[in-house]
């Protein structure tokens, strides 16, 4: 019976909040843009970052380490194994095993995320990370390698959706922009480090087992450092307002958790943020729960499109398919290390290290809109380059090369961060679970899609009139950012719900 007295006085005390709301006391807020100050450390701001963001280092490591893994794996003298001697469709099931395991990932999310919470998705994310980087390292069969790889992938789907989600919860609004998109970077970063490993490891016997393996200790300390940080502040809010614990202690722990995730600057602004919030979660209806209707319904359904569409476009305006290109362009051209492909692989990977960390320094202060307006129109203009280039300038190799660093580099001040970014920011607190699994279904959806139709299509179009269509595409995208994507700079998620669904 005790336990009822604090929700009832919660309740009370929210509604009191909500009633001043739809009276104009927080109304201004939402509609103008006028919010309290967020203090915040510094040094406190780090880890909750860090730790969420090894989830996409550990994705990104995934990426590289695989491109070396499959020449291992392969060699007849250095596979270490009796079962070296695989078919296309083999290679190509240890290649795409972790993205399958990602689309699946992706699905539990949709069902699991909101009832585990973000920090306890994260810890799963990295049980399974450690699961399947030791179930493909010591694997005694081809079948255990692609479980192994289907593991690893569940990781990557549940780290991808909800990694964003955490760290845009607990970023201050000043530097939201800056640490989710630094998320981005890690991604690239890892990609680096994957083939970098690769390639000292690609002439060892059993190299690929180490490939794999070596991704293990970054696993645990993604795992422990999430056991330690808090839970996130407006989940735990969440579910006071819908009623799923008991109320008071809940509105305490958020406060606790926002005092750890801003540092000693905070000083006594906790509770005014927490009420803050809550009372904007009650001005825009959150206290109900989503339903299945609902998320194809109103404000909740051009979150979806919004979200959905960046991540769609994303994968099919060619990104894959150009990096594919990357090795032969640049071999043309006569780079000393244009006969190792991985080589070639980490000069691009630097190239797209590079221009992300130029997105993320200037996304809090130019924008999300002028970022992807900008980006997208250089890499549609490479894209025509490309097509040209294998249509009707052979000769001129410059243009394909050209055509290759700008794409590469416009894809890394746009799609690549932003579209992630964007996915963070723009769900109601109330979908965000749900609504970040949807788009990144669609995004694993359209990545394994692309890869299974890019060979018939090169085959059946040509490599030009491909690189054409994806300019095409990359038109309608344009198209979608400049009439249905809005600007959140500087604002809080609850005012991003309210200004701009």
């Amino acid at each position: 019976m005790a336990s009822e007295i604090p929700r009832k006085s919660l309740s009370s005390r929210d509604k009191e909040i909500a009633s001043s709301h739809d009276n104009g006391g927080a109304r201004e807020p939402l509609l103008h843009g006028i919010h309290g100050p967020e203090y915040y450390s510094a040094h406190a701001a780090i880890l909750p970052f860090l730790f969420p963001a090894f989830g996409g280092l550990l994705y990104g490591y995934d990426i590289g380490a695989t491109s070396c893994a499959t020449i291992s794996i392969q060699s007849p003298t250095l596979s270490g194994t009796s079962w070296y001697n695989l078919t296309f469709v083999e290679i190509g099931l240890i290649t795409s095993g972790s993205l399958y395991g990602a689309l699946a990932g992706s699905v539990l999310a949709f069902n699991v995320a909101d009832f585990l919470g973000r920090k306890r998705e994260l810890i799963l994310a990295a049980s399974l990370y450690l699961a399947g980087a030791l179930i493909t390292a010591l694997a005694v069969g081809f079948p255990i390698v692609v479980v192994g790889r289907f593991v690893y992938g569940m990781g990557i789907g549940l780290a991808m959706h909800a990694a964003p989600i955490y760290i845009s919860e607990t970023a201050p609004t000043q530097i939201r922009g800056l640490l989710v998109s630094l998320k981005e970077f890690f991604i690239v970063l890892g990609m680096i480090v994957g083939f970098g490993f690769g390639s000292i490891l690609v002439d060892m016997v059993s190299g690929w087992r180490y490939m794999y393996g070596a991704s293990t200790p970054l696993a645990v300390i993604m795992g422990i450092g999430m056991c330690w940080l808090p839970h996130s502040p407006r989940w735990l809010l969440l579910r006071a307002i819908q009623e799923k614990g008991n109320g008071q202690h809940l509105r305490e722990a958020a406060i606790l958790c926002l005092h750890r995730l801003r540092g000693p600057a905070i000083g006594d602004s906790a509770p005014r943020l927490v009420d803050e919030i809550m009372g904007e979660l009650y001005y825009v209806g959150e206290e109900k729960e989503v339903t299945m209707g609902e998320i194809f319904q109103g404000k909740c359904f051009k979150a979806v499109v919004i979200g959905a569409g960046l991540l769609l476009f994303q994968q099919i305006t060619g990104q894959p398919s150009v990096l594919y290109y990357a090795a032969s362009i640049l071999q043309s051209a006569g780079f000393s290390a244009a006969h190792d492909a991985t080589r070639v692989s980490i000069l691009l990977a630097l190239l797209k290290l590079i221009m992300t960390a130029a997105a993320v320094v200037i996304v809090d202060s130019l924008g999300r809109r002028p970022l992807l307006l900008g980006g997208v129109s250089g890499m549609v203009i490479s894209l025509f380059l490309l097509g040209s280039y294998y249509l009707f300038l052979n000769d001129a190799l410059s243009i394909a090369i050209v055509g290759l660093l700008l794409y590469v580099g416009c894809y890394q001040i746009s799609f690549g961060p932003i579209g992630w970014l964007m996915i963070s920011e723009v769900f109601p607190l109330r979908l965000r679970g749900r609504g970040l699994s949807i788009a990144i279904l669609v995004n694993f959806g359209a990545n394994a899609l692309i890869a299974f139709a890019f060979s018939p299509l090169k085959a059946l179009l040509g490599a030009g009139m491909l690189f054409y269509i994806f300019g095409v595409i990359g038109l309608c995208s344009l198209v979608f950012i400049y009439f249905v994507v809005p600007e959140t700079k500087g604002l809080t998620l609850e005012e991003i719900e309210a200004k701009c669904l």
